[in-house]
């Protein structure tokens, strides 16, 4: 076992002295959360872990830090615990290794810490832990809450030995298997990953773009523009202050933030709120505008502030008021209100109503089309979802469409594209390359892909189903004259049979004479 005294005096013992890999984290990860499992739901797992794995993290960074300094500084202890020295300041009594020595009243003394940590890191870290109530000693006695802090306390994960990628991975890692244990309420966090790929692959973030999501969730698809800008060998860096996203739950947007943070994303804005009655990006009376905007909010939202947006200080009701039980066009308009004049696009996922559905969204998908902002429109598959086997579809905006797409509309019917699942369908990526091609193209495919005009939608009644602009292909049957001929022979013997069958049953019902006809 190892054992160290760090820059503060404390002693911690029992830390491996190795790297991390992927596959060790997240099984270690899941084993703490299996320590829950009994006095705590399910669906309540990730409120308690994700703020512990939080914590040690921050909290080994900064003996990492302290040790570091103290070497710059020759043994000098005063000037490495100068802030300046730390990103994150932790006040005495509330480092990892001080709630871990409690022996009784250990959810207080935990509940404390964090609470602590985030006062003295108001721009950064305020209510980053959440809202767990650590003190209810029916769900979480002092004898659970200390195996959990003895499970976590086995991995050191400082940057030295869990670097930002490896903790990043894991930690989303879990988010999908949180998912996975929550399937009807895991739609309001989280998208499945190949799916956020489609999305980022069609609007291609560029470095230095602004990224926006109004319904951020845990934070998977500002996360998969830095991933997109990374791999076509951009600099992240550029991106930082640019990344900006909403989220209503105050658990999700805490999860988000960790998220962003334990993946090693230095700056960014994730504000909690209710986007459609408030939302946190404006100046004056404008909507701040961005490069990308990109979302899966609630599906067709009831309640969603319509009071608001009668009168609307943003003017986002400009197609039309969505009605009271649906708000899907509300966060349509919302984000074409978000877009940047010249160089904004957005990729929203919606229920396939919104293709389709008359009255008032009706009016407001004609006004929208007459803008001339609608670049495609992708028919998803079924049950790709959590909490719903619909299919979706992916609507695409562009402010300025390239001149050969202008009056026109890309139509792809992907609804084929899926690997078949026990309780959930799956995007691989081959299919996620295959949709973004037929994109890319914006050309005919039979049976999968259609350039209609503006025109046509207009002789259609505005009516953006997809089936209705994407015939499929009927498959023809090709056969050889043998084949032809030995398959009539088959079916007449089969009919000379059962005329001879017929006879006989007539025959011997006296029915039917003796000679054969």
């Amino acid at each position: 076992m190892a054992q160290s005294i760090n820059g503060s005096g404390r002693t911690t013992e029992g830390t491996q002295d190795q790297q991390l890999g992927v596959s060790s984290l997240t099984s270690h990860l899941w084993e703490a959360a299996n320590i829950l499992r009994g006095p705590v739901d399910a669906a309540d797992f990730k409120t308690y872990i994700f703020p512990l794995l939080f914590f040690k993290r921050i909290s080994d960074v900064f003996d990492e830090e302290l040790t570091d300094a103290m070497q710059l500084s020759g043994g000098d202890q005063q000037f490495a615990h100068f802030p300046e020295n730390h990103r994150f300041q932790i006040p005495e009594g509330c480092h990892w290794e001080d709630v871990r020595a409690k022996t009784g009243n250990v959810g207080q003394a935990l509940q404390h810490a964090l609470r602590e940590i985030e006062k003295a890191n108001p721009d950064t870290l305020y209510g980053i832990f959440g809202d767990a109530n650590w003190t209810n000693k029916d769900r979480l006695s002092d004898a659970l809450l200390r195996d959990l802090l003895e499970h976590f306390s086995r991995l050191s994960l400082g940057n030295k030995l869990a670097q930002a990628d490896i903790l990043g991975q894991a930690y989303e890692y879990l988010i999908k298997k949180f998912a996975d244990l929550t399937n009807k309420k895991a739609g309001e966090f989280y998208t499945p990953r190949a799916v956020v790929r489609l999305l980022i692959n069609v609007l291609d973030p560029k470095e230095g773009e602004t990224i926006y999501d109004p319904a951020c969730g845990t934070g998977g698809m500002l996360l998969e523009a830095i991933h997109h800008v990374r791999g076509n060998g951009g600099n992240i860096k550029t991106l930082y202050g640019r990344l900006l996203g909403q989220e209503k739950n105050l658990t999700t947007s805490a999860i988000a933030r960790m998220n962003l943070l334990l993946h090693g994303v230095e700056d960014f804005r994730i504000v909690r709120g209710d986007t459609l009655r408030q939302p946190a990006f404006y100046a004056g009376d404008q909507l701040m505008t961005f490069d990308c905007v990109i979302a899966n909010p609630p599906f067709s939202l009831e309640k969603w502030g319509e009071e608001v947006w009668t009168s609307d200080p943003f003017g986002r009701n400009f197609a039309g008021m969505p009605p009271s039980k649906s708000g899907d066009y509300a966060w349509v308009q919302h984000m074409i209100k978000s877009m940047a004049p010249k160089t904004g696009r957005m990729a929203v996922v919606l229920p396939h109503g919104v293709l389709f559905r008359m009255a008032a969204e009706g009016k407001i998908r004609r006004k929208i089309l007459e803008m001339d902002v609608l670049d495609a429109v992708i028919g998803l598959g079924p049950n790709l979802f959590y909490g719903t086997g619909l299919a979706a579809c992916v609507m695409v905006f562009r402010n300025r469409k390239p001149k050969d797409r202008r009056q026109q509309v890309l139509f792809i019917d992907a609804s084929r594209e899926f690997k078949k699942g026990r309780n959930q369908n799956e995007l691989l990526p081959e299919h996620v390359d295959r949709i973004y091609a037929w994109y890319k193209a914006y050309a005919d495919s039979p049976g999968v892909a259609k350039v209609v005009s503006l025109d046509e939608i207009r002789a259609n009644d505005f009516n953006l189903n997809i089936p209705r602009h994407v015939e499929p292909v009927v498959a023809e049957e090709t056969v050889t004259v043998e084949q032809a001929v030995a398959n009539l022979k088959v079916t007449l013997d089969t009919a000379y049979a059962a005329e001879d069958r017929l006879k006989e049953l007539l025959r011997k019902g006296g029915l039917y004479g003796n000679k054969r006809a």
